[in-house]
């Protein structure tokens, strides 16, 4: 399942970059991309634990950019 999510006080192209790969390192995400300039997310992650690596999606976030949101 591929999802877009927008994101709120991403304040980096560099933190968007740490956030884009380590995404792609949890189990079950087979794509990520994260846009500084777009302030944009998308994530290709299997259908039947996307709630799940959506958690671990957010813990990640959050600690590459603490202020960055996550608009669902």
């Amino acid at each position: 399942m591929k999802k877009k999510f927008k994101l709120q006080d991403l304040d980096c192209a560099n933190c968007a970059a740490k956030m884009e790969e380590a995404i792609r390192k949890i189990p079950g995400v087979q794509d990520a991309s994260v846009s500084f300039m777009m302030q944009k997310m998308t994530i290709d992650a299997d259908d039947e634990r996307f709630d799940e690596i959506m958690k671990e999606v957010a813990k990640v976030c959050a600690k590459v950019e603490p202020d960055c949101r996550i608009m669902m």
